[in-house]
């Protein structure tokens, strides 16, 4: 009897230690397992973007240092996606405008910031889901009017609405391995430089041959690649990068439109923004020196104030 009641106890000891043992082993599993995003998309309508609007303000009165008496800055984005999908069906779709404004006592309001941009762009799944035979679309111009400042504060006009404007038509292929990145490759683009009617004169600054037509054409080959990514919480990307090369004029010479966006979110309302541009188009002359060539272009804005995602 004395043995069975031992036999008992240690069998019991034994089960509940077991116990325990799955237990801790079962938190130390559920401890380490990691979180994976679905990237897949998802059928039907996906849609979303981030609005900003960024103020600064600045004054000064008998500082030595050296300071404008009074400054004020107005920067606007609006970045706005919609995305669709059925079965081996894929569109999507962005618009991205941006607008500023910068006033100084000393050199009046000037622009910092002007630009819409729409692309569209239309898959049909092959057998590998990762690629598609594509479509694409996009426009591409600004708001308002646009000078250049000579160092005595002289603007001449250098840009306006549609003029320039990029329109560009581009069957091709895509490789989409997931709902954050996506490359397009097209052969044959077609690729229209717009000036309107009204601005005439800015036809020279885009390299029109025919001074007295609207629109050049040009035919070449295009990539595109796209990138829209959490890098962590409260932190996201916005990248695309556009290379044409133009088949009808020194091909060799690669146009390139880069742009990035980057969001970070300190609470609900109040965000900072992050925004560079890199552009390089070998057509381009300097306005301010006869023969001259732009070269390389970039921008970029930083701004700190209300922001909205949704």
């Amino acid at each position: 009897m004395k043995r069975f009641i031992i036999y008992t106890v240690l069998l019991c000891i034994t089960s509940n230690a077991f116990a325990q043992d799955q237990q801790v082993q079962q938190l130390k599993n559920e401890t380490k397992r990691e979180i994976k995003k679905d990237d897949k998309q998802k059928e039907g309508w996906t849609k979303g973007g981030v609005f900003a609007l960024n103020l600064s303000q600045g004054s000064s009165r008998n500082w030595a240092a050296g300071a404008e008496k009074f400054s004020f800055s107005l920067n606007g984005l609006l970045n706005t996606y919609a995305y669709y999908k059925r079965q081996r069906n894929s569109w999507d779709n962005t618009v991205n405008m941006q607008y500023g404004v910068v006033n100084t006592t000393s050199q009046g309001t000037r622009k910092n910031d002007d630009r819409f941009d729409f692309l569209t762009r239309y898959g049909y799944q092959l057998n590998n889901p990762k690629w598609y035979i594509s479509a694409l679309g996009n426009l591409r111009s600004q708001f308002t009017d646009g000078f250049a400042y000579e160092t005595n504060n002289i603007k001449t006009k250098n840009s306006a609405l549609f003029a320039p404007a990029f329109v560009l038509v581009s069957p091709g292929i895509l490789y989409k391995p997931n709902a954050t990145f996506d490359v397009f490759l097209s052969l044959v683009t077609s690729r229209w430089i717009i000036v309107n009617e009204r601005n005439k004169n800015l036809r020279r600054l885009s390299s029109f041959a025919d001074t007295t037509k609207s629109a050049k054409n040009e035919i070449g080959a295009f990539v595109t690649a796209n990138l829209k990514k959490d890098l962590a919480k409260n932190i996201n990307l916005v990248s695309r990068l556009d290379l044409f090369s133009n088949y009808k004029k020194e091909p060799q010479n690669i146009d390139v439109f880069w742009t990035n966006l980057l969001g970070m979110k300190v609470n609900k309302y109040l965000g900072v923004t992050i925004n560079f541009d890199l552009v390089y188009d070998h057509d381009v002359k300097d306005p301010k020196v006869p023969g001259k060539l732009m070269g390389t272009q970039w921008k970029s804005l930083i701004g700190v104030g209300f922001s909205a995602n949704f």
